[in-house]
């Protein structure tokens, strides 16, 4: 009890606004080295993939309750699939939380750097910690169970162990890294579409394709548009500080 009573304090005092950490050009040549670190080799993305497909997962789940629809259920695989299920009403909202999957690592990635950079590093790390003990109600395989609480628990230990002064250099990581493993799940997707085509099935793009008629290198270049201004916003974020 004395563990989880100091846990919810640190995720309390998380939301109180930090000073801006500074960051200068060498920090912010490691903090990119770390990133693809953790991204492009297979040893690392093997591992770091799985906590980028549940950004991915958790994107479509909140587009789907943005729209009201009701989330039944996030399955996540060791293979770095996984699915989110909802019921309600169908047309546009379906395909609202179908898009918000590949380009939500991005999006949350420019969200990590610009809270980071601006004092809240804690109060998105406290904020995250929570998103995910949540997300647990929400998983109904035992790998995903396995896999969301491998993500909490490094959640809490980084709350926990972390001091506020130094957690928005580990929120500018995170986010950096967030920002690399988008590109990588993009590259893959296309590379669906271009080589593996016998994998259509399971890209977001011909998902949306088979439910709207709008080609899939429409959603895919939507994807990239967005995943774009996201590194672009991260890149505004940072540059005052440099």
């Amino acid at each position: 009890m004395e563990l989880i009573s100091g846990w919810w304090e640190r995720i309390l005092v998380g939301f109180i606004r930090a000073i801006p950490p500074e960051v200068g050009l060498t920090e912010l040549a490691i903090i990119l080295a770390f990133a693809a670190a953790l991204s492009i080799p297979r040893a690392t993305w093997r591992y770091f993939g799985l906590f980028t497909t549940v950004v991915h997962e958790l994107g479509h789940a909140f587009a789907a309750v943005m729209t009201g629809r009701r989330l039944t259920g996030i399955r996540l695989n060791l293979d770095h699939s996984g699915t989110t299920t909802s019921l309600g009403q169908r047309g546009w909202r379906t395909v609202w939380s179908g898009f918000w999957g590949y380009p939500v690592p991005a999006v949350t990635g420019a969200a990590l750097v610009w809270a980071g950079f601006n004092g809240w590093g804690p109060a998105a790390m406290s904020l995250g910690a929570l998103i995910l003990v949540a997300a647990l109600l929400f998983i109904r395989n035992g790998t995903g169970l396995l896999i969301i609480l491998g993500a909490a628990a490094v959640a809490m230990a980084i709350v926990l162990a972390v001091p506020a002064e130094f957690t928005g250099h580990v929120v500018i990581a995170l986010g950096a890294a967030l920002l690399v493993g988008s590109v990588r799940d993009l590259v893959k997707v296309a590379t669906v579409h271009i080589r593996r085509r016998r994998e259509l099935h399971s890209s977001d793009a011909n998902i949306l394709y088979r439910a709207t008629g709008v080609p899939s290198a429409v959603w895919l270049f939507l994807f990239t548009v967005v995943i774009a201004g996201s590194w672009l916003l991260a890149w505004l974020s940072a540059t005052p500080t440099l």
